[in-house]
C-alpha cells in the first residue's frame, strides 16, 4: 500500500519534499523501476511472477506522489523487460524473448493519462541483445550488436514496418550515442577504427523516416584516437561533439570539442587533462600539488605531462549562451579465481566527475570536478546529476542512504562536498548499515530530481508504526 508524507524540507539546502513508500513483503519482487513523466509525474513498474502468465505492474503517480492509476499487463514467461522510456504522454516498454535465437521485439505503449495500452510486434530477423532504446516522433529505435558490429532497428509505429538503419554492418565498433531531437531527426555516433587503424567517430544524421541524410567522419590528429563522443545541436544546421581522445584506444589523455557545420566540415580542439585547472582537485591536497608541480616542470621544458584515464562522457547540455559537459572517470576492478588465478571483471571504481564549460565555437572556458571515489558499481551508469540555477551548478549523487552534493560557479567552488541523509517518514525511523540497498538519483521536472531504492526501516519509539517495515521509497529532491 502506498503511503505519503507531508512536505517538510530539511534545514539544509538540499530540500526533500514528499515521500512515497510502498510496503514490500519478504516474498515479493522488489525490483522496481522508475521512469520520469515530467510534470505528469512518475511511472513505476515491476514484474510480478504468477501462473500461467506473469504480470507487469504499472503504477502512475503525480508530482505529489498521489496515485493516479495502477494496472497489471499480462506478460508471457519467455519475455524479458529490457527498458522503458516516456515520450509524448506514453510509456513505451520494450520486451525481448529470453531465447536469443528469436529476433522479434514487443513494445507496449501505455497511455500515461489512463493506463490504456497498445502492443506492437517489431519484426526483426537478427537476434541480438539491445543496449539502446529511443523513441522519436514516429518510430522506435532499438540498437545493439551483432558479431561485434553495431546496428539499429528502426520501427515505424504508423506503418508497423521495421528496417535496419542504413550505414551499418560495415565495421566493428561501439555505439556511443543514439539521440532523437524534437523535430524527429536522429543522430547516431559510432566509435570505430578507420583503414589506418585509428579510432574515429562516425556521426550519421537521419531524417524522421530513418533515411540517411549525412555522414561525418571525425578523424583525429596524428598519434591520437577519438575514443568516445556525444553531440548537441548548436544551431539548426550545426552541432558540437564532445568526447575523449588518447594515444591509445582504451585510455584517454584529454577532452576534445569538435564543431561541425552544415556541410560536414569540422574543427577539433584538444585539451589534455594536464591543461585543465581543476581536473586533479579530487585528490588529496598534497598529491594534487605534486602533480601540478610536475605539469609545470614539463611546461618549462616545452613538454606536456601525460595522464591516462578511463573516462566516459554522459551529458552535453546548453546553459544560457554556453554549453556544459559532464563526465566521470573510473577504473575496472578485477578478481582472480581458481587454481589458475583467472582474472575476471567484478565491477568499476569511480574516482571523480568532471564538468567543463565551452562556447559555441568549441573553446573551453572553465572546468571543475567532484570527487566520487566512494562509488563502486557493476555497470557504467551515470551517477552524478547536474542542476543549473541562475549562476551556479549543483552536482549531486546518491550514496548509501545519503545525497552528496557540491556547488560550483564555473571554476569556482561555492560550497564543498556536503552530505544530507535521505529523509525517512517518521521521526523514530532508524536505518542500520545493512538496512538498505544502493539508491539511485535521477532527473524529474523543473530542475527537480528524485531518489529511490529499498530500505528496511526500524522504529521502536512510536506505537502506531510497525517495529520493522521493508519499503520501496521515492523522495523528491530540490535545491534551494
Amino acid at each position: 500500500m502506498a503511503q505519503l508524507v507531508p512536505n517538510t524540507p530539511l534545514l539544509g539546502q538540499v530540500q526533500q519534499g514528499e515521500r512515497l513508500e510502498i510496503a514490500i513483503s519478504n516474498n515479493e519482487n522488489s525490483d522496481f523501476s522508475v521512469v520520469s513523466a515530467g510534470k505528469s509525474g512518475l511511472m513505476i513498474y515491476r514484474r510480478l511472477f504468477s501462473s500461467p502468465l506473469d504480470k507487469l505492474e504499472i503504477i502512475s503517480v503525480d508530482t505529489s506522489f498521489q496515485q493516479l492509476w495502477s494496472k497489471k499487463l499480462d506478460i508471457a514467461k519467455g519475455l524479458k523487460t529490457v527498458n522503458a522510456v516516456v515520450k509524448d504522454n506514453y510509456l513505451f516498454v520494450l520486451f525481448k524473448a529470453g531465447n536469443y535465437r528469436f529476433g522479434d521485439f514487443i513494445i507496449a505503449a501505455v497511455d500515461i493519462s489512463n493506463g490504456s495500452y497498445v502492443v506492437y510486434q517489431v519484426k526483426n530477423l537478427i537476434a541480438f541483445l539491445p543496449t539502446e532504446f529511443v523513441i522519436t516522433n514516429e518510430a522506435a529505435l532499438i540498437g545493439g550488436y551483432y558479431n561485434y558490429r553495431p546496428f539499429i532497428v528502426y520501427f515505424n509505429f504508423a506503418t508497423q514496418q521495421s528496417k535496419i538503419l542504413p550505414g551499418f554492418f560495415n565495421e566493428t565498433g561501439e555505439l556511443t550515442q543514439v539521440k532523437s531531437y524534437q523535430d524527429g531527426t536522429i543522430d547516431v555516433i559510432v566509435s570505430s577504427d578507420n583503414y589506418e587503424k585509428k579510432k574515429c567517430l562516425w556521426i550519421r544524421n537521419y531524417d524522421t523516416k530513418g533515411d540517411l541524410v549525412k555522414t561525418t567522419l571525425l578523424r583525429p590528429e596524428e598519434k591520437k584516437n577519438l575514443i568516445f563522443g556525444r553531440s548537441i545541436k548548436i544551431d539548426d544546421d550545426e552541432q558540437a561533439v564532445v568526447g575523449v581522445y588518447g594515444r591509445y584506444k582504451e585510455y584517454s589523455r584529454g577532452i576534445f570539442i569538435a564543431r561541425i557545420d552544415a556541410e560536414g566540415e569540422y574543427q577539433i580542439k584538444y585539451y589534455d587533462y594536464g591543461e585543465l585547472q581543476n581536473f586533479f582537485s579530487y585528490l588529496k591536497a598534497s598529491r594534487e600539488k605534486r602533480i601540478k608541480e610536475r605539469i609545470q616542470r614539463k611546461k618549462i621544458k616545452g613538454k606536456k605531462a601525460k595522464f591516462n584515464y578511463r573516462f566516459i562522457v554522459h551529458e552535453v547540455i546548453k546553459v544560457g549562451d554556453d554549453y556544459v559537459m559532464l563526465g566521470e572517470a573510473f577504473y575496472p576492478k578485477y578478481a582472480y579465481v581458481g587454481m589458475s588465478q583467472t582474472r575476471i571483471l567484478i565491477g568499476y571504481q569511480y574516482t571523480h566527475a568532471v564538468v567543463i564549460g565551452f562556447d559555441k565555437d568549441g573553446k573551453l572556458t572553465w572546468d571543475n570536478s567532484f570527487e566520487i571515489n566512494d562509488v563502486k558499481t557493476t555497470t557504467l551508469d551515470q551517477y552524478v546529476k547536474i542542476q543549473t540555477q541562475q549562476d551556479k551548478i549543483i552536482l549531486q549523487y546518491a550514496y548509501t542512504n545519503q545525497i552528496r552534493s557540491k556547488i560550483i560557479k564555473d571554476a569556482e567552488i561555492l560550497e564543498g562536498k556536503s552530505t544530507n541523509d535521505i529523509r525517512l517518514r517518521f521521526d523514530g525511523d532508524i536505518l542500520r548499515d545493512s538496512d538498505y540497498e544502493p539508491s539511485k538519483l535521477d532527473y524529474w521536472y523543473d530542475n527537480k530530481l528524485y531518489v529511490y531504492g529499498i530500505q528496511q526501516i526500524r522504529n521502536y519509539r512510536e506505537a502506531r508504526v510497525n517495529a520493522s517495515r521493508r519499503v520501496f521509497f521515492i523522495n523528491k529532491i530540490d535545491y534551494k
